[in-house]
């Protein structure tokens, strides 16, 4: 008996390992010194494979247009001045090079491009293989205006401005 309730245990602790997780209230960006619109929220968290971020976003179109959008983990935990606040892409490495999330010699921020469907909503899970919860805490998620083709041609993958955005909790 003891045995068997050791061997619970441990199951029940290794499918904890994996557990962490953060949700992240996103806004619309706007000038000044404020939040915009709450657009909903995205789920981030830890899986075997990576950094699972689930949105759960609404109210994105007409601002946004449908269709794939630049994601990005940002250095500054702040979203005034039209997301401006939030600073550069997380890139602790200092690699100074947006490689997409695939490259581990870029951007330790660049995540795989968000999906925006027509309705204005964004349901669909991305998975970012390099990063944990634990790295993105203290930072902030941007959503941009634009779509994301993992290169600095155009700077940044041209995604544009800056469109939302949420600060991660500590």
């Amino acid at each position: 008996m003891k045995l068997l309730c050791s061997f619970i245990f441990l199951i029940g602790f290794s499918s904890q390992v994996y557990a962490a997780s953060v949700t992240v209230p996103m806004y619309l960006t706007v000038p000044g010194n404020q939040e915009g619109n709450y657009v909903g929220a995205v789920i981030a968290t830890d899986t075997q494979y990576g950094l699972l971020l689930t949105p759960k976003l609404h109210n994105l179109t007409p601002v946004m247009t449908a269709g794939i959008h630049g994601f990005h983990v940002h250095v500054n935990p702040s979203c005034v001045d039209n997301g401006m606040a939030a600073g550069g892409h997380l890139d602790p490495y200092n690699t100074g090079k947006h490689l997409g999330p695939y490259n581990p010699n870029g951007h330790l921020g660049d995540l795989p491009a968000l999906y925006i469907n027509q309705d204005g909503t964004a349901s669909l899970p991305v998975l970012a293989p390099r990063l944990t919860v634990k790295d993105i805490l203290g930072h902030s998620l941007m959503i941009h205006s634009g779509g994301d083709n993992y290169s600095d041609n155009p700077p940044l993958g041209g995604g544009g401005s800056r469109m939302a955005c949420g600060v991660i909790p500590q």
